[in-house]
């Protein structure tokens, strides 16, 4: 009989001592800048990753000396402005892909990682 009475003694006791072991969660509203801002980013991030992908675009990246998942990871770590004016400029090179529009795209993309301070491609040269 005693030990009914010690059960939801027990039970209270043990939900009293976790109570204060849980945390807290936190939610924030966003702005729809914001939210689009986070849009514009993968979708740009996609693109470079599509040119990047590129069997001729990882060759000259090889030839240069660096690593193509180098690259990608280097292009996801830009920041939102550059990532976009990145995508910019692959948008408005010939849709043909000729030899002088992908060389240009991977010398701004060396540009920018050597501007961003990732790398030091253009002191090799």
């Amino acid at each position: 009989m005693r030990r009914r009475r010690i059960g939801p003694f027990v039970l209270l006791l043990s939900a009293m001592l976790t109570a204060p072991l849980q945390s807290t969660a936190y939610a924030g509203v966003i702005g729809t800048e914001q939210y689009l801002a986070t849009l514009d980013r993968q979708q740009a991030l996609q693109r470079i990753d599509a040119v990047l992908a590129r069997e001729e675009v990882r060759e000259r990246l090889v030839a240069l000396g660096v690593d193509p998942e180098d690259a990608i990871e280097r292009a996801a770590a830009l920041s939102d402005a550059e990532l976009l004016a990145l995508a910019e400029n692959l948008e408005t090179l010939p849709a043909g892909g000729d030899l002088l529009g992908l060389l240009g795209v991977v010398f701004v993309v060396l540009l920018v990682l050597e501007l961003v301070g990732v790398t030091n491609i253009f002191n090799k040269i």
